[in-house]
């Protein structure tokens, strides 16, 4: 197969049928994942201690940062292999995939040292103290490590969603999600390890995320060539120009959410319990949105590659559309479940204030937080990463901190949630906006010095 010139698959057929896809297989993996998540901490949960549900708050708080640098190196991955595809270099894309999986791999093993190392400093500053820091700092060093493996996973998936099989970067994760399901209980409870088993679930899980998508990227389709020292110093430079940025981009999020994490302590482990709750519903109710950037990357990538800038235009609108449609959906059912929520994880006072301002009003504003996601995946694919870096950084670096301080102060804990929901929606338009205005001048001939490979 390697020797032959493949056509991508995102060429031809409709976009609005291509975004749905691509979408759904990675709202559908991601969502998995995350619930998964959300069940680690309801059966940590069922243990009675709140201490232990907010030290894996803060433990998320850090972990957060770490995953977020794969996610953008998995955009980088994604961006670089479409568009050779879409240029037909079957063979460079294969040495190119190669390639991002060595740097993934390097950069994913650098960030987790580093979070080991500074693992203690960095809960203390998010808020944690006595035996939650103790224990979330123990949760980390567990986890952490495994890192690395699961960078070879988010490499090989990102060659997956390169080539548009979506439906078998769904069933990486959905494979290392129901291993943890079935594990979680039985090291959390039955073996009796607590916070300890919930870690080494996390483990398990992220070696078989890494066999899995080996074994569908090489097995299936043969994405991958033997690793070339050659191969991959001519990678790094396109790698680093979507990744360096596309890191920064995904960074913002975690950074923001660790500051909140700190906003939100000063009102007790009650709030800060609460607030672990709100993030892993945040992630599971919304993965489709989240999933948008890595999912639809292909397509623009594809496109950008073959030069068809129409489809580009309407792969943009067709996601706007999804995306409005998906989170209305997604914010019914969570107001609709909230009391539930709330009744199941034992959330209590400040606790089930948060919850219920998130679920009811909080969660309306991925309406527009959506559209700067969708924006994000156009940057990131068109030549413009740089721009989603701004988008995000403005959002959760610049502007939500004093917001949430402001809101604090008038509305106590709930008002963290009621301001990361103006701003994101604020940033979200904004975003939409942009990038709409870019897309219609792509093809002219002010914007032809961005090349289609862009490397």
């Amino acid at each position: 197969m390697s020797g032959t010139t493949r056509r991508g698959r995102f060429l031809d057929g409709s976009t609005m049928g291509h975004v749905v896809r691509m979408t759904l297989a990675g709202a559908t993996g991601i969502t998995f994942v995350f619930l998964v998540d959300l069940a680690n901490l309801f059966w940590i949960s069922r243990i009675g201690d709140p201490t232990l549900v907010a030290a894996i708050g803060y433990a998320f708080a850090i972990q957060f940062f770490a995953v977020s640098v794969g996610v953008g190196l998995m955009i980088a991955g994604t961006a670089t292999v479409s568009r050779r595809i879409g240029m037909g270099e079957t063979e460079r894309a294969r040495h190119d995939a190669t390639g991002a999986l060595v740097l993934t791999c390097l950069v994913q093993g650098s960030v987790a040292l580093a979070v080991v190392l500074m693992r203690e400093p960095m809960l203390r500053l998010a808020g944690a103290e006595g035996e939650t820091l103790r224990l979330a700092g123990r949760y980390v060093l567990i986890s952490m490590p495994s890192l690395l493996i699961m960078g070879i996973g988010l490499a090989g998936q990102a060659a997956l969603r390169a080539e548009g099989d979506g439906r078998r970067s769904m069933l990486v994760t959905l494979t290392s999600g129901s291993v943890a399901m079935v594990a979680d209980p039985f090291l959390i409870l039955t073996l009796g390890l607590g916070l300890d088993g919930a870690a080494l679930g996390v483990v398990l899980s992220r070696f078989v995320m890494a066999g899995m998508a080996l074994l569908f990227a090489v097995r299936v389709h043969d994405l991958f060539a033997w690793p070339e020292a050659w191969a991959v110093r001519r990678a790094a430079r396109p790698f680093a120009v979507v990744a360096a940025p596309a890191i920064l981009t995904q960074m913002a999020t975690p950074f923001a959410n660790y500051m909140l994490t700190g906003v939100i302590s000063g009102f007790g482990d009650n709030a800060v319990a609460a607030w672990a709750v709100v993030n892993r519903l945040t992630v599971v109710a919304f993965g489709g949105i989240f999933s948008l950037s890595g999912a639809i990357g292909g397509i623009f990538g594809q496109n950008f590659g073959a030069g068809l800038h129409d489809r580009l235009r309407s792969t943009f609108r067709d996601a706007l559309i999804f995306c409005a449609g998906y989170t209305l959906l997604a914010w019914a059912l969570l107001a609709t479940t909230a009391q539930a929520v709330v009744d199941g994880f034992g959330l209590v006072g400040v606790g089930e204030a948060v919850y219920l301002g998130f679920a009811r009003i909080g969660a309306g504003a991925f309406v527009f937080v959506g559209a700067a996601y969708v924006a994000n995946a156009a940057f990131n694919n068109l030549g413009r990463p740089g721009r989603s870096t701004l988008i995000n950084w403005t959002r959760d670096g610049v502007l939500i901190l004093p917001v949430a301080w402001i809101f604090a102060d008038r509305f106590g804990a709930v008002g963290v949630v009621y301001a990361q929901a103006v701003v994101g929606g604020m940033v979200g338009l904004v975003a939409a906006a942009w990038s709409r205005a870019y897309l219609a001048r792509i093809g002219t001939p002010e914007t032809q010095g961005v090349p289609a490979a862009h490397s």
